[in-house]
Formats: structure tokens, C-alpha cells, sequence
């Protein structure tokens, strides 16, 4: 159940990045429009959702001890 909420979360918020202007247009965002099917596969927002989330949780361990 944790890891179908997890999936949840992580695609609700990859469907809601997409209409964030800034992170929507990073290099390395692959975007594929044909007529019925449209692809997008941030993966420039994906690195800098995993350096931002690292640096974070690096910073939390450090001073949870």
C-alpha cells in the first residue's frame, strides 16, 4: 500500500511539474507530440528534484543526530 501511495505521489507530481513554466522547459525534458499521443519524460527536472533532495535530506541527517 506504501509503495502504490508512493507511485501515486510521484506521478501526481510529475502531472503537476509539467504546468510549472520554469521546470517544464529545463534541458534534458523530452517532450513527444503526435496526434493521439503526447510523451513526456522530464528527465532535467528529475535530476534536479534528486541534487535538491539530496542536499536536503543530507542536511536534516546531519542535524538529527
Amino acid at each position: 500500500m506504501i509503495a502504490g501511495g508512493g507511485l501515486f505521489l510521484l506521478g501526481a507530481v510529475l502531472y503537476l511539474m509539467q504546468r510549472v513554466p520554469a521546470l517544464s522547459n529545463l534541458p534534458g525534458n523530452i517532450v513527444i507530440q503526435r496526434e493521439n499521443f503526447t510523451l513526456y519524460a522530464p528527465f532535467g527536472t528529475m535530476i534536479v528534484i534528486s541534487v535538491v533532495l539530496t542536499v536536503v535530506l543530507n542536511l536534516i541527517s546531519r542535524f538529527w543526530k
